[in-house]
């Protein structure tokens, strides 16, 4: 299912405007269910990541340990001074790929170093051997320290061996802890959820966690507590359940042939920053093997994919890290500025902090110099700001024409309560006619499947400023939809740079 495909069908962006509706109150957890999230909302390591950090450990230590042996017994200054580094960075290098092409990093591997060992010498010396070849067809082989090389193969293998048993211990402990754990939750219940959970416990070093069941279904037709595990709530319930603990993964234990009353389910959960997965394990239907996932030997059909997950959460980190900070610096000399302007301007602070809808709809504060009269000022945002609006002050005319208001967000990309670029984040009551924003749109909590930015897609495409159109506000989440199904780093960089250029632009903004 393609982006445009899940856009459509999922979310209705262009419905007809409905009449006011009365608001719909928050869904209110039972008191189990209420403990249980509270037992996971601390965050996992996700045994990607953990993997992903033991490839560039060894390749490190191996490069290290290559690079102290020739410093201390070769010396620096030899006539092969450029050779022996590369050599190092090379065979370190092949000894990870082909590590990695013989499943050496998959968790059960490194859970259990000891099935591994005679695999991981071979490796080990095969590498050298390549290189011994190598050296000798060069005709450069006398040319090498033979010391080097023994004690750089010696130390090298017992480096990684070391590395590998002292990393079994802590993935072990990390796996008994909850610390190194995928958290799934099975949506329906019934016979089909008890054979799912069954499979799914038989599976040997299985790091899923099963933390409830939640189905809409009354207890006629889905027992309170299936395979040990008990009901928590109903699907509406379970978004509650998903916004307080840090959950992975959510498994539709349905017949696939229950179209109507999957999609149903989809409509509902895939706002949710969530792996979605649809169990394949009692349908008689089969695909092809690409089709499918596995937990285990459990097939799972891929329905949604958490946006910007594991390592390109990290590389996005990364990135506003060092652009939050060259913002900083850069802009430091017009936010100096501002705030000596504001301070002369007016009364009050130089900075407004609101409250906004952050990543999985956690609040968030949000900096900004203030451009209203203190007695003005609008937390809130339900009145939202228009052309010649009394409460804004002749210094806010210009900052927020200008969007120079928004430059104290650069501190919150770098903290990381927001990135630099996303969606752009909501007053937490901001409305449009008396409707919130979620009353407007079907779907509208999606956009908050990964962090909002300080610039958008939406804002460079057009659509920034006052949202005083129920048009306006569909729009943006578009824009926002299409920016999460398609992001990539090199995107980031686009919308980063064509910022200031759209900015140039004013008409909306007041």
């Amino acid at each position: 299912m393609n982006s445009a495909e899940r856009k459509h069908r999922f979310t209705d962006v262009s419905r007809p405007i409905e009449e006011p509706r009365r608001r719909r109150p928050r869904p209110v957890l039972s008191s189990i269910a209420r403990q249980v999230a509270q037992q996971y909302r601390r965050d996992t390591m996700p045994p990607v990541m953990v993997s992903g950090v033991m490839r560039i450990v060894e390749f490190g230590i191996l490069l290290l340990a290559g690079l102290q042996i020739y410093a201390g017994h070769v010396g620096l200054n030899t006539h092969l001074s450029w050779h022996y580094p590369v050599i190092i960075i090379a065979v370190s290098l092949v000894a990870v790929v082909l590590m990695e092409f013989s499943d050496c990093y998959q968790i059960p591997a490194l859970r259990n170093p000891v099935s591994q060992l005679g695999r991981i010498i071979l490796i080990w010396s095969a590498t050298f051997a390549l290189l011994t070849v190598a050296l000798f067809f060069l005709k450069i082989s006398e040319e090498f320290s033979r010391f080097w090389l023994g004690v750089w193969y010696a130390s090298g293998l017992g480096l990684m061996l070391a590395l590998r048993f002292v990393a079994s211990r802590l993935i072990r402990r990390w796996a008994r802890n909850g610390r190194m754990e995928r958290r799934a939750v099975i949506v329906g219940g019934g016979k089909n959820a008890e054979q799912l959970i069954r499979s799914i416990e038989q599976q040997p070093y299985n790091d899923i966690r099963i933390c409830g069941i939640f189905d809409d279904r009354d207890e006629t037709r889905s027992p309170p507590v299936v395979a040990g595990y008990p009901k928590l709530g109903n699907i509406d319930e379970l978004i509650e359940f998903a916004r307080i603990a840090r959950i992975d993964m959510l498994i539709v234990s349905l017949p696939i042939t229950a179209e109507a009353r999957v999609l149903s389910l989809l409509r509902k959960l895939w706002v949710l920053p969530i792996d979605i997965r649809l169990s394949a394990h009692s349908t008689h239907l089969r695909f092809r093997p690409r089709a499918y996932s596995y937990i285990g030997a459990v097939p799972m059909l891929d329905i949604f994919d958490k946006p910007i997950n594991d390592w390109d959460s990290v590389a996005k980190r990364a990135f506003d890290i060092v652009f939050s900070l060259i913002g900083i610096v850069v802009f430091s000399p017009i936010m100096l500025a501002t705030a000596i302007a504001i301070k002369l301007d007016s009364k009050g602070p130089v900075l407004f902090k609101q409250k906004r809808h952050g990543f999985n709809n956690e609040e968030i504060e949000v900096y900004k110099f203030r451009s209203m009269y203190v007695e003005h000022t609008d937390p809130t945002a339900r009145k939202p700001v228009t052309k010649g609006d009394p409460r804004v002050t002749r210094v806010g005319r210009f900052i927020r024409k200008t969007s120079i208001d928004e430059l104290p967000q650069f501190f919150n990309a770098l903290f990381g309560s927001l990135s630099l670029v996303g969606p752009r984040p909501h007053a937490v009551a901001a409305e449009a006619h008396n409707r919130l924003f979620d009353e407007v749109v079907d779907g509208y909590f999606a956009r908050h499947r990964v962090k909002p930015g300080v610039t958008g897609w939406a804002q460079i495409n057009g659509w920034r400023g006052e949202l005083d159109t129920e048009e306006k506000i569909r729009k943006r989440i578009e824009y926002d939809l299409y920016y999460i199904e398609n992001w990539s780093l090199w995107f980031d960089l686009k919308i980063l740079f064509l910022t200031p250029i759209r900015l140039l632009d004013t008409r909306n903004a007041y």
